[in-house]
């Protein structure tokens, strides 16, 4: 499926008018509870399949919503994001679509992507992070969430950062996102990726790129 990056933009940023809170951690549970939000482009149908949930399973409204949406709003972000990386000629698509451990290859190198909000636990600033780049992938592969893309796999992190420090919104920003990613691109080379070596003692490629606000 092809989408329509414009309209994905104009979906995702209808969130804004809401706080981002969780609640409570991801768990197997309420994903299973949220899982319509693979199916549910629009976001006045996420608003329809939250009320069904909420009548069905007598959840709190206001934490039911705020789980769906925020999953909701980092799948399609992610789904726009891997459309704008599979759209470069330096991108061949895995042959498995469900692979958990890889997104696409990179001049033959495979990578999984994930975009992440600038950690505030990170303990230090965002120009201390531009310059000790190691640093923070070695944070972000150490402090990853323990769910299904778990993994010490090749990576590539998109790290989003606002000045004004709503962090995640940028995730809504597509067109932001996407002259980043394409800009990485253009002028990728090999040498430019740090090797980190975790507890599975394998070799593991990963980078980042910015996207600033």
């Amino acid at each position: 499926m092809t989408l329509i990056l414009e309209n994905i933009e104009k979906e995702l940023k209808r969130r804004h008018q809401y706080s981002y809170k969780w609640f409570r951690k991801q768990n197997d549970a309420w994903d299973n509870y949220t899982n319509f939000i693979y199916q549910t482009f629009s976001w006045d149908a996420l608003i329809q399949k939250i009320a069904v949930v909420v009548e069905t399973h007598d959840f709190d409204k206001q934490q039911i919503f705020h789980y769906a949406a925020n999953r909701w709003y980092n799948f399609w972000s992610a789904q726009a994001v891997q459309q704008i990386f599979a759209e470069s000629n330096a991108i061949e698509p895995v042959s498995e679509y469900k692979d958990s451990e890889k997104d696409f290859y990179l001049f033959g190198i495979p990578f999984d992507h994930k975009t992440s909000v600038f950690p505030k636990q990170f303990n230090q600033t965002f120009e201390y992070a531009q310059t000790h780049k190691n640093e923070l992938i070695e944070w972000l592969y150490k402090n990853q969430s323990s769910q299904k893309r778990h993994h010490l796999k090749n990576r590539l992190f998109i790290v989003v950062y606002d000045k004004n420090g709503e962090h995640w919104k940028l995730k809504a920003e597509i067109s932001l996102l996407k002259r980043a990613i394409e800009k990485y691109l253009s002028g990728f080379r090999r040498e430019q990726l740090h090797s980190f070596t975790f507890a599975d003692e394998q070799q593991t490629l990963s980078d980042i790129i910015w996207v600033s606000k």
